[in-house]
């Protein structure tokens, strides 16, 4: 594991790892550390949904794997802080039976946590936004037809784009800035039924 894309993301690609990171706890954990910036256990548990000491266990866990490590800013040593070790994480699918299942079980609880966050945005973020920035959100629905290298390439070059916005430090960027959140979904299909033609379908989107 390492660091290594345009992000400068954790890279994940052992099994093991993926199974220690498919927990929700872990996860709000994950997120809240790098988002947020290094916590205790006590400062956590609020935010996660678990007691204190479940909290440090999972931190523990985590640790393991290298996905957090200890915070040496901290002024007080009566608890121990952590910290998340990038400000993002991403991981491949391994080979064999075992990282399928392995990546699949990330995958599953990844999606659970993220399915309520546009419409928590509509409810909580979007009122509160000026008419400029409300017209640049949104959301696109878009099929294509591409090989497995074409959205590959397409993704390096989706990553390579946005990068020096995703790693700009909050404190050197213009003040009309702000943080915007993007879920991007890849989906490819099984692929056992022919692409539609245009024209083929009497439905239309606008």
């Amino acid at each position: 594991m390492s660091l290594k894309n345009p992000y400068g993301d954790f890279e994940i690609s052992e099994p093991q790892a993926l199974r220690a990171l498919a927990h929700p706890v872990r996860l709000a954990i994950l997120e809240h550390l790098q988002r947020h910036g290094p916590a205790t256990a006590t400062g956590l548990s609020p935010h996660v949904g678990a007691t204190p000491s479940v909290v440090s266990w999972h931190l523990r866990h985590l640790a393991t794997f290298g996905l957090v490590l200890d915070w040496d800013g901290a002024t007080s040593k009566r608890e121990r802080w952590w910290q998340a070790v990038a400000r993002g994480f991403r991981f491949t699918v391994p080979e064999g039976t075992e990282g399928q299942s392995a990546s699949q079980q990330l995958r599953g609880e990844m999606f659970a946590r993220n399915a309520d966050a546009p419409q928590q945005w509509l409810l909580h973020e979007e009122p509160r936004l000026d008419p400029e920035w409300r017209t640049l959100a949104g959301m696109a629905d878009t099929r294509f037809v591409a090989t497995a290298d074409e959205l590959r390439q397409l993704e390096e070059s989706i990553e390579e784009l946005i990068a020096p916005y995703v790693r700009r430090k909050e404190g050197s960027a213009p003040p009309d800035a702000r943080i915007v959140r993007m879920l991007r979904y890849l989906l490819p299909e099984p692929g056992d039924e022919a692409p539609a033609e245009p024209g083929d379908d009497d439905t239309a989107t606008s």
